[in-house]
């Protein structure tokens, strides 16, 4: 038989060296196909950019000296048709832009990307249900037809059912939840930032288990870990400054990242102050934006100088990351990122024109992206 098929005069040899061949290239091009499927994407983000996430880009937005100016000098930008006439609506049509955007990247992307795109999705729907929890829990007044916002109708759903809930149905109602935040309903005493660690932990579970085309997955798997890192000390500093007793900071942990490993994060939990907190990162790459963000927590004494600071530093990794993985998905993750704080800070002006508050106390609380 093997002669048959090693001898050049028989029809079997030539159907095995066209099959190697046509293996071989396949091998070959496999990569190249997975790039290409970035190329139009990528391109279209590149031209479209994040412009409100550098101070001179929000400097005219900053100006307007009503709400309807602010919209009409956003609006001149083509990726944007932002509608309403109060704050609230003015901000709910910005998260709805935000959803545009990602249906439209989705719509542009392989369909390898579909859960990827999904996932952001249902993250904004998320933060909803973080917020109605804990208005329910706190007896805070409910946002009016808050489950509107939703685009998921599983989520909506869920909401009209936690409003019309008791808090002791809380944990029924959410049962479809992994167990450990359905727990976390049970229990007597509950914190605001216990509810943001269980739901970002549940993000970043899903994030790590969703499949995203060949030659992307350790991008994906950097950025999963860069977050973790994020969230680890974002939350030591909330606790920090809450006064949370040490034996609850085991909770908060995230599990281990980039640069923050578990014997890092208790060493971080062992420090008494914020600004201890902040020495012990030294010789990560968080250190020096923190570093610098000291001073001003020390006199205004809000956590959020600190938070702001460490997402700035999480734009740059992600910035990074864009520009190790230029061909694949660095530039998808730099994007919906990036878009995410720039909505967020064209929010804070929206809010800061309604309240009549100066630039400089605007600028204060923007997450800007740092010069190449």
């Amino acid at each position: 038989m093997f002669d048959v098929l090693l001898d050049p005069h028989n029809y079997p040899f030539w159907v095995l060296v066209i099959a190697l061949i046509a293996g071989a290239i396949a091998v070959i091009a496999r990569p190249f196909f997975a790039y290409l499927k970035f190329v139009y994407p990528n391109a279209k983000y590149e031209a479209i950019g994040n412009p409100f996430l550098r101070e001179r880009e929000l400097q005219k937005p900053m100006e307007s000296k009503t709400l309807e100016d602010f919209k009409e000098t956003i609006n001149t930008n083509k990726d944007y048709n932002i509608q309403g006439e109060t704050t609230k609506e003015i901000q709910q049509s910005l998260d709805k832009s935000y959803i545009q955007t990602i249906e439209m990247m989705k719509k542009d992307s392989s369909k390898k990307m579909n859960d990827f795109f999904d996932l952001f999705i249902e993250k904004n729907d998320i933060q909803i249900l973080k917020l109605v929890l804990k208005q329910k829990i706190f007896n805070q007044t409910t946002v009016e037809n808050i489950s509107k916002e939703t685009v998921l109708p599983k989520y909506k759903t869920l909401i009209e059912n936690l409003i019309n809930s008791s808090i002791e149905e809380i944990p029924l109602t959410i049962k479809e939840f992994p167990d450990y935040i359905v727990k976390l309903f049970s229990e007597k005493e509950i914190s605001p930032l216990k509810i943001d660690q269980v739901f970002d932990r549940y993000f970043i579970e899903r994030f790590k288990k969703i499949k995203v085309p060949y030659k992307c997955n350790q991008a994906k798997n950097q950025f999963v870990k860069t977050l973790v890192d994020h969230y680890n000390i974002k939350n030591v500093l909330r606790a920090k400054k809450i006064g949370y007793n040490k034996e609850d900071y085991s909770f908060l942990f995230m599990g281990e990242g980039l640069e923050i490993a578990s014997w890092k994060f208790n060493e971080i939990v062992d420090a008494e102050e914020v600004p201890e907190v902040i020495s012990t990162l030294e010789g990560t790459s968080y250190f020096d934006s923190l570093k610098d963000s000291v001073e001003r927590f020390t006199k205004e004494g809000t956590v959020q100088v600190l938070e702001n600071a460490l997402d700035a530093q999480f734009l740059s990794h992600v910035k990074n990351l864009s520009l190790k993985n230029y061909g694949t998905i660095g530039p998808t993750l730099r994007f919906i990122i990036s878009k995410e704080f720039e909505i967020r800070n064209l929010k804070i002006i929206s809010k800061g024109i309604s309240e009549h508050l100066s630039s400089d106390i605007m600028k204060k609380w923007f997450v800007l992206e740092t010069a190449s």
